[in-house]
């Protein structure tokens, strides 16, 4: 079974990191070349000189920085479908049917809980945007990935209210808490162009995840069992 879920969880993370490496050359790099500008000085916000959001510069391979950008994707993702078929699997084996449908819904809890719950306290951030200790917002990051994925597993496998009400306790508790945020709110860019960065990465990121969800869940289906 370990074989198989490696095997599926590999194949699928490939597929769906590529994807996301297309997505984002077509929709995000622009953005953050744009932003880039901003950063170095070449465009200002203020005053006469401002920019407008067609100033930005379209995607140009980039050898160097775009293939990191497709091994860093692809290795991201396969870990990601590892963790996502782990979880599927164990819920086949509690009786829940793992089809593509069901793969595609996976797909996108699996997005809630690693992308939409955290940029609910910690948005995508451009270059040169103000932020806090980069040491705090990872924890805060990873802990609210795994209380947002427990408290999602309890909302769909609890059988009682208790269980109900501490899925309900641990989807709250990081946005109660909140996240580590910048005493100053500086950054060169505009906000514009921050808000449509950040809508880009989960529209992205969304698909990306459905997308791995239904191929994990149709390859694991299709695979032959290990003898």
């Amino acid at each position: 079974m370990i074989q198989k879920i490696v095997t599926s969880a590999l194949i699928a993370g490939f597929g769906a990191g590529l994807l996301s490496a297309l997505l984002q050359f077509a929709f995000v790099q622009p953005i953050l070349l744009h932003a880039e500008q901003f950063e170095g000085g070449e465009l200002t916000h203020f005053g006469a000189l401002g920019s407008s959001m067609s100033d930005a510069q379209h995607w140009v391979f980039d050898p160097g920085r775009d293939l990191l950008t497709i091994a860093f994707s692809t290795l991201i993702y396969a870990g990601y479908a590892l963790m996502l078929l782990a979880a599927m699997v164990a819920a086949e084996e509690r009786g829940h049917d793992l089809t593509p449908r069901a793969g595609l819904v996976w797909g996108v809890a699996g997005f809630v809980a690693v992308l939409l719950a955290p940029a609910f306290g910690l948005a995508p951030e451009l270059p040169g945007m103000a932020a806090a200790d980069v040491g705090a917002r990872q924890i805060w990051w990873f802990a609210t990935v795994a209380a947002t994925g427990v408290g999602l597993w309890l909302v769909a496998f609890g059988r009682n209210w208790m269980m109900w009400g501490i899925a309900i306790i641990l989807l709250a508790a990081p946005h109660i808490i909140g996240a580590p945020l910048p005493d100053v709110l500086t950054g060169p860019a505009p906000p514009e162009l921050g808000a449509e960065f950040a809508s880009r990465v989960l529209g992205t990121g969304l698909v990306v995840w459905a997308v791995l969800g239904m191929i994990a869940a149709t390859l694991w289906q299709n695979a032959p069992d290990e003898g």
